[in-house]
């Protein structure tokens, strides 16, 4: 495997922001099938997959979402061309047979174990979640994701009825660098990390 172009990376990482302000360009729904399409390649564990995804687009849908918000996100929340809503399913367990089939006692590892479902559903869908983001980005649009809502709102708005319940929100769409913060920075290499 080689590292990818210079052009790449930047698009991924060096010069990829957090936008909290997007264009009017909309975003057409074949972009987020081809977004999902690249995450759902991201590995983990049991390939359990606990990442749901709803996609907010419609004015209605956008109404329902806009009051589950804090104060400080629901403005961008509102402009944003998409927001997807990411969520963990917490009955993935019940896939495992699909999804892991070369092990068919997988599904018993976790029935019954409420605080392993828990665990593996946030650890999971969140690393698709960052998947998610860099997928993306890939596709050319830009993300704001967001941990500022009420949850339960959310899980009544969007997944009632359902096993699953929201992790975090990203907003989707086509930034606008008007409404970026000067760069925060990061942890050196030093500060974050070992080598043992």
């Amino acid at each position: 495997m080689s590292i990818l172009s210079a052009d790449a990376l930047r698009q991924l990482f060096d010069e990829a922001r957090t936008h909290n302000l997007f264009t009017a360009e909309p975003v057409p729904d074949h972009l987020l099938r081809q977004l999902y399409e690249l995450m759902k390649w991201g590995p983990t564990s049991a390939n359990c997959s606990p990442a749901r995804i709803v996609f907010v687009k419609s004015p209605q849908a956008k109404a329902r979402l806009a009051p589950c918000m804090s104060e400080g996100n629901r403005a961008k929340t509102l402009q944003a061309p998409v927001n997807a809503i990411i969520g963990m399913d917490m009955a993935f367990y019940d896939k495992l047979p699909e999804l892991f089939p070369h092990n068919q006692a997988a599904r018993s590892w976790f029935e019954g174990k409420p605080d392993l479902i828990a665990t593996t559903a946030l650890r999971n869908s969140s690393l698709q979640g960052g998947y998610f983001i860099l997928a993306a980005r890939a596709v050319g649009l830009d993300c704001g994701p967001m941990s500022g809502f009420d949850a339960d709102a959310v899980n009544a708005a969007f997944f009632a009825g359902t096993s699953v319940k929201v992790n975090f929100i990203c907003n989707l769409g086509h930034g606008d660098p008007a409404g970026l913060f000067p760069r925060s920075p990061r942890l050196s290499f030093e500060q974050a990390c070992g080598i043992v």
